[in-house]
């Protein structure tokens, strides 16, 4: 069945997720939310995937949850299914993986590949959490920023109070989210919210170089391990994280991706690695 309000796309290495409601600036919905998560899925399957980037369709990367349902729960409420929904699990645990990155939308540290979000333009509320927990975040100079959710009688939500403090600290994070005010590219990127900005007529090709660069030349294995070793660090002592990465240098040695590593740099050309 194709896509309603999704674009998915393969090339050179590198899976291009696309939120396509242009009309409506990518408004969130629970049909995006499913194709989005599916996609990502897909892409984490794919062996000729090594990177993922999410963007949004148009002008906009996503103008938060849509709007017509916030006002049909402002004046209507929350039936019993969507109030069951909205503080359950999604779904059963998966073994092996940290509770904390199996909730509605914290998966993204858990997918095995990196996760770039391309924020071409405004990004708000619901928006911006999903980009919070993608690994990297890169944004066109027109962007804009906003957690919106003061300003509508709302929290802090789907975890964002503990994700977004680790990016930009704690009084950045308050001031956000205390003010609920637009902030532009520049301040984002002063903040930490954001890696790099670039031009707006040149961004998507910028985002592209990045992604297809990692894609060809950085060892899928040594993606997969250092993305674990971060996202599991933020809760474990320096001792237990440098035990760790004592254990996953001794593996590293012993795989294929390090011997072609060595190879290629010694005998000059592009590598091939395997991912093993």
């Amino acid at each position: 069945m194709p896509n309603q309000e999704t674009l998915y796309n393969v090339a050179d290495r590198v899976a291009t997720i696309t939120l396509n409601r242009p009309d409506k600036l990518n408004a969130w919905t629970a049909v995006m939310e499913g194709e989005v998560k599916a996609a990502v899925r897909d892409a984490e399957r794919d062996e000729n995937v090594r990177v993922i980037v999410l963007t949004g369709a148009g002008r906009g990367f996503c103008a938060g949850a849509d709007i017509s349902l916030l006002s049909t729960v402002a004046t209507k409420g929350l039936d019993s299914a969507q109030r069951a929904q909205a503080v359950q699990p999604q779904g059963g645990t998966v073994e092996g993986i940290r509770a904390d990155f199996q909730k509605k939308y914290s998966y993204f540290p858990t997918v095995t590949k990196p996760v770039i979000a391309a924020i071409n333009g405004p990004i708000v509320g619901l928006g911006l959490v999903i980009a919070l927990y993608c690994d990297l975040r890169f944004a066109s100079d027109g962007a804009r920023f906003g957690t919106a959710f003061a300003r509508r009688g709302l929290i802090a939500e789907y975890g964002m109070a503990w994700m977004l403090p680790r990016l930009v600290g704690h009084a950045n994070a308050l001031d956000l989210l205390f003010s609920a005010r637009m902030i532009d590219a520049a301040e984002a990127l002063r903040m930490g919210l954001v890696n790099q900005i670039y031009p707006q007529a040149t961004f998507h090709e910028k985002v592209r170089e990045y992604a297809v660069d990692v894609a060809a030349n950085v060892s899928p294995r040594s993606l997969r391990v250092i993305k674990r070793q971060v996202y599991d660090a933020m809760f474990l002592t320096l001792a237990e994280s440098f035990e760790i990465s004592e254990r996953e240098m001794l593996a590293s040695l012993q795989c294929e991706d390090f011997k072609e590593g060595v190879a290629h740099f010694v005998e000059n050309r592009a590598p091939v690695f395997t991912g093993k």
